[in-house]
């Protein structure tokens, strides 16, 4: 059971050190309790106390990292049922399912699309994270070598025991995830696990089931535990993800406390399939096997991905500056904007495809957007002039032109007289308008 702020403070040194980083050993002890902080940050308390607070300072829901030659798939480790409570830490991770009944030219075509598969999003380099192999009858070893030929990404095997014993010592990974773990045949796959340092996927048909599995493969020396529902479909896997969360969240219930794998690979049809791990994505998936890959669905799923676990209170900033877009030279105009991504990649973008030259002035605005960032007092002429200044923009121009966004028109004359000797001008509303403007105007 999980313990009390007050019970958490009856075991502390009560120094009132502050070496925690909080004034009192009891503000410590509470945030203690709603899983804030981690014990280690007191320096002071005893080992005897370690102990029995170590339930108490566990996170509700076990992190478990899959690793390989570099990469690394991060799951759980999660304290809140909803983002805007605080926020979300673990991204789902996107992997693609092959089988060994796949010819190796199959698997290996089906692997390099993946690995091969990058995007940039407002800055930010999307991949899918790994690759899952499962037994269907062919040769399970070969099916693991194709994968291997091609890329190091973490991986899954689903196969029975008696598939993955002679294999697995033949595997320098870091940290494999190994599939499945049920009633039956728990005590095989738990020894295999940990012989060889892997985590393991449980699954059953209900959740008292599951609680029944992960307590036995955890006290057979298993610590790194996934739990994978058998509920398919939208309802029946929205209510199982849900039930788990909710219980190691809201109930400290530790054998429920560990990350999710679902299946959305398993859907009748490559549109439910997406559909499936979108919902997943959502609702406290961890771990996401699919069967199909395609760019027009892998990027929707990571953009979504990326949207639910950004932290809702801190926008997505770039880092301020004076940009130079298609080699501007002393003569082209400057174009000002904020921090806030989506505005920079969207003026950089257009003004980037028009082929024209230009400078982009990112300002400090703390990530808002222009209007956003204006009405807050982020967006000002002084803040304008400052950050010229800073970043000596006038030292790389001969004619000395500003341009404004459109939304801010008004600051055009508060920004001439912080500029003197500047040309400022009122530029277009939206991004999509800047190289008409840049044509036409200037």
């Amino acid at each position: 059971m999980a313990l009390s702020g007050i019970q958490i403070y009856k075991m502390l040194p009560q120094t009132n050190c502050k070496e925690c980083g909080f004034p009192t050993c009891l503000a410590f002890a509470m945030k203690l309790a709603a899983k804030q902080v981690e014990l280690a940050l007191c320096p002071y308390v005893s080992e005897d106390s370690k102990a029995l607070l170590s339930e108490a300072a566990a996170p509700p829901v076990r992190p478990i990292a899959l690793k390989s030659n570099g990469y690394e798939v991060l799951s759980g480790n999660e304290v809140v049922l909803f983002r805007h409570e605080k926020r979300f830490f673990s991204p789902a991770g996107l992997f693609l399912r092959v089988y060994d009944s796949e010819p190796e030219d199959s698997i290996r075509h089906k692997v390099q699309a993946v690995a091969d598969y990058a995007v940039d999003y407002v800055g930010i380099e999307l991949k899918w994270d790994g690759i899952a192999v499962q037994a269907d009858g062919g040769d399970f070893a070969a099916a693991v070598g194709a994968v291997r030929s091609v890329t190091h990404l973490p991986l899954v095997l689903i196969a029975p025991p008696d598939t993955l014993k002679p294999l697995l010592p033949q595997l320098n990974e870091g940290k494999l995830l190994l599939a499945f773990a049920t009633a039956d045949t728990w005590p095989a796959m738990a020894e295999l696990a940990k012989a060889h340092h892997a985590a393991l996927a449980a699954q059953a048909s209900s959740l008292d089931e599951m609680v029944s599995l992960t307590e036995k493969i955890k006290a057979a020396g298993v610590d790194d535990i996934v739990i994978a529902p058998a509920q398919r479909g939208l309802h029946g896997t929205l209510m199982a993800n849900t039930t788990v969360r909710r219980m190691a969240l809201k109930q400290t219930f530790r054998a429920l406390g560990y990350p999710l794998l679902n299946l959305p690979g398993d859907a009748p049809t490559p549109e439910m399939e997406t559909i499936l791990a979108a919902q997943a994505i959502g609702k406290y998936g961890g771990f996401l096997l699919m069967d199909h890959f395609t760019p027009e669905t892998a990027y929707p799923l990571l953009v979504l991905r990326q949207n639910i676990y950004t932290d809702p209170q801190k926008p997505i900033q770039v880092q301020p500056g004076l940009y130079e877009i298609n080699n501007p030279g002393p003569e082209d105009p400057v174009l000002v904007t904020t921090n806030f991504s989506i505005t920079y990649f969207s003026v950089a973008n257009e003004v980037e495809s028009s082929g024209l030259p230009a400078w982009l002035l990112v300002t400090e605005a703390e990530g808002m957007s222009v209007l956003t960032a204006w009405a807050a007092g982020k967006f000002d002429a002084e803040r304008i002039a400052k950050d010229v200044k800073r970043f000596n923009v006038g030292q790389k121009l001969n004619r000395k032109r500003l341009v404004l966004p459109g939304h801010t028109a008004v600051l055009s004359g508060e920004v001439e007289e912080e500029l003197p000797g500047w040309e400022v001008r009122v530029g277009p509303r939206e991004a999509v308008d800047v190289p008409s403007f840049l044509k036409q105007a200037l």
